[in-house]
């Protein structure tokens, strides 16, 4: 499924980043691409030397784990450190699948990959994310300080980039939860139970759904 998780940054967060971003150095973006993707990667990335780049990592990690609905979607266990991508006119990302582990020193199963978009849509033409789903493909362009939450293991690409400069954090979360479809069941069901706690806290219906709820999660966290 795919999740779109509103003001995960604020405006005035963003452009501090943003500064942050600026002040540093930009790599071709085939540094950190898999041998599938070197042949259909071309963008750029804050470089991996970059000063800046441990404090840009930590605010888009705070930021993440700070939207109530990023955790519901999610159910972080571990969230990969972001790459900051920047597409310029020509610049896009063909059609490719992430790697299904990250990280050789701390590997990481990358579940869930994520999208926070940093500048506003009317800042570039082009430069959309297509995530092919089962149902067809779909098309995101999201309002900045925005994220799209979906599941790694989709086929998806960037289309080419014809005017502007799109600029956005990107980052990868294993999840308590490794399978989608459960994953899917358990939002659903929380937010059933939410509604129903807030109408009649005192029903059984609600008991019953937070009893459902806890004991799904029991039976299929990954901890």
């Amino acid at each position: 499924m795919i999740y779109f998780i509103p003001d995960v940054m604020t405006a005035a967060e963003i452009a501090e980043l943003r500064d942050l971003v600026t002040e540093g150095s930009f790599e071709d973006g085939i540094a950190t691409a898999g041998s599938q993707a070197r042949r259909v990667k071309k963008n750029e990335q804050l470089a991996r030397s970059d000063k800046n780049k441990p404090e840009v990592q930590k605010r888009v990690r705070d930021a993440l784990l700070r939207s109530v609905e990023f955790r519901r979607a999610a159910m972080p266990k571990h969230i990969r450190p972001c790459l900051i991508s920047r597409y310029r006119p020509g610049m896009h990302y063909g059609k490719h699948v992430d790697n299904g582990v990250m990280g050789a020193d701390n590997p990481v199963r990358s579940d869930i990959a994520v999208t926070l978009f940093l500048c506003p849509p009317t800042d570039y033409d082009g430069g959309e994310l297509t995530i092919h789903a089962s149902y067809g493909p779909r098309q995101v362009k999201l309002p900045m300080g925005a994220a799209v939450v979906y599941p790694a293991s989709s086929l998806h690409e960037v289309t080419p980039l014809t005017r502007g400069e799109r600029l956005c954090a990107v980052t990868w979360v294993q999840s308590l939860v490794r399978d989608p479809a459960k994953r899917e069941i358990l939002y659903e069901l929380d937010l059933v139970r939410r509604r129903l706690h807030e109408k009649q806290p005192d029903a059984e219906e609600a008991y019953l759904a937070q009893k459902s709820h806890a004991n799904l999660l029991r039976m299929w966290s990954d901890t």
